[in-house]
């Protein structure tokens, strides 16, 4: 007869849902772009920021040291298109690669504001995809998952080969238009330009408002050549929704139109705010009311230069 173990020597039967439900820990590393949202993230997941070094060499060359293991870990990397965009970028790369020859499990880059999100189409002979060309870098550096917010454009979720995470800030602003806009309910919602019209009629459905569009040409790249107005927004406050200002140009033509064709008020919300060269000294002496962005990029500096600019947190919606 053939020999039978006793039952306590017998291997144990792996419970596969004991096994399923074995996730490998978080960590959360910040690059030097917007550290404070990283640490406003953490503290909403409630763990600790992860080690991590970064520096220059004397010739610029940019080095990362990871303070902590981080094999087999889920890595999430925190880093925004904003200030010195190609040092940053650069940083993140490195990052990314250094988790990755470092075993860790999987390595999400948390990107809030796409760099380079504006180069997504060839409008001209010679013109570089450049959006295409970061979404390359950022697979071939090992990230396996991309979270961001408000692209410029949706389709560059396509320009990648791995799963990309495309948040909207769109409840934030609706809360915000409800509890700082006492006349919403009979406002306008407008679009400075025809590529948002899809989000401000999406804001506008939510709202249950109307909505309006501006028309705009532009002679060259930051500079607007004429606006024309398609709607009705005589005595209503209008509120106009874009996805980025950078040297606010556009938002500022737009809200003079806005008034010329008889608005009350004007707000404009806008999710990532850039304000480069004269965006604040315009925003000072435009109209506005009030101009809303989240802090997807950096906005003390901003706030305390311009105080027509106020903040929406939108940590709570990168850490669900």
């Amino acid at each position: 007869m053939p020999n039978i173990a006793p039952a306590d020597r017998l291997p144990q039967r792996v419970d596969s849902h004991k096994l399923s439900n074995r996730m490998p820990n978080i960590k959360v590393f910040s690059g030097s772009s917007h550290p404070d949202l990283a640490q406003k993230i953490v503290d909403r997941l409630g763990i600790d920021l992860g080690k991590v070094v970064t520096k220059k060499f004397s010739n610029m060359e940019t080095c990362v040291e990871i303070g902590e293991s981080v094999r087999g870990e889920d890595v999430y990397i925190v880093q925004s298109g904003s200030g010195e965009i190609n040092d940053n970028l650069m940083e993140l790369f490195i990052m990314i690669n250094a988790c990755k020859i470092a075993s860790a499990s999987r390595v999400t880059a948390v990107i809030p504001c796409f760099p380079y999100a504006r180069q997504d189409k060839k409008d001209k002979s010679r013109a570089p995809i450049t959006a295409k060309l970061v979404a390359n870098i950022l697979s071939v550096s090992g990230a396996d998952h991309i979270i961001t917010m408000d692209l410029h454009a949706s389709q560059i979720q396509g320009f990648f080969d791995i799963p990309v995470d495309n948040l909207f800030a769109e409840p934030a602003v609706l809360k915000w238009i409800k509890e700082n806009i006492p006349e919403w309910k009979t406002s306008i919602v407008v679009s400075p330009d025809a590529g948002g019209a899809k989000r401000v009629t999406s804001i506008a459905d939510r709202l249950n408002v109307e909505f309006a569009l501006i028309h705009k040409e532009r002679k060259k790249a930051n500079e607007v050549a004429s606006m024309v107005l398609v709607g009705d927004v005589k005595e209503r406050t209008a509120i106009l929704v874009d996805d980025m200002a950078d040297t606010c140009g556009t938002i500022c033509h737009a809200a003079e139109k806005l008034l010329e064709a008889g608005a009350n008020k004007v707000y404009a919300i806008l999710t990532h705010g850039i304000f480069s060269g004269p965006a604040i000294s315009r925003i000072n002496n435009a109209c506005l009311e009030a101009i809303v962005v989240t802090n997807t990029i950096p906005q003390e500096r901003h706030m305390q230069d311009c105080p027509k600019i106020q903040c929406i947190d939108v940590s709570m919606m990168l850490a669900r």
